[in-house]
């Protein structure tokens, strides 16, 4: 199993790739929930497609070196949603879905927490990786081996404010 390395062009077919597979299906839908940090970029450009609300539920399983150690699920206590109530007919996405258990309890903690308003929930990623314990909804690429996935935004995880000036071809002027 080799890792799987990303760039940014990829990234953003692969996000049109799930829009076009959502819309394709047909499915008549109100509301986009991101997963959050992963998520985000996926949930902003569907809103921006489909013209639908945003809301962000932030989740974190992921950290220790490399941020490539899986530790336990934290789900925030609320989404952060600019409509007052949430869609009946609700698209949650992720960037991806490893082991499938952020999936998992997103899905209970939505039920528990929203579960009188929404009539039903469909999920979408772009990678589904095999090991998972859950299958969404709708994915651009399934991956049988595993691979750990290399996005085009993680150098930002390893990078300071420091070191981002210094690598700029030149300082920004302070005030």
């Amino acid at each position: 199993m080799s890792d799987l390395y990303i760039s940014w062009s990829e990234y953003h077919q692969k996000i049109e790739q799930l829009a076009a597979q959502v819309h394709q299906s047909e499915w008549k839908f109100n509301q986009i929930i991101c997963l959050a940090k992963g998520g985000l970029r996926v949930g902003d450009i569907l809103a921006r497609i489909f013209d639908l609300p945003l809301a962000i539920l932030a989740t974190s399983s992921y950290g220790g070196i490399g941020g490539q150690v899986r530790g336990s699920i934290t789900i925030s206590r609320d989404l952060s949603m600019t409509t007052a109530n949430l869609g009946s007919h609700v698209l949650l996405v992720d960037d991806l879905v490893d082991s499938g258990v952020t999936l998992k309890k997103t899905l209970v903690w939505l039920d528990r927490r929203y579960g009188y308003y929404v009539e039903e929930v469909r999920t979408g990623v772009l990678w589904y990786k095999n090991c998972s314990v859950i299958t969404p909804d709708y994915y651009v690429d399934y991956l049988p081996d595993n691979p750990w996935i290399h996005q085009p935004f993680e150098h930002y995880e390893q990078m300071s404010p420091d070191a981002l000036v210094a690598s700029l071809p030149s300082a920004p002027v302070t005030p």
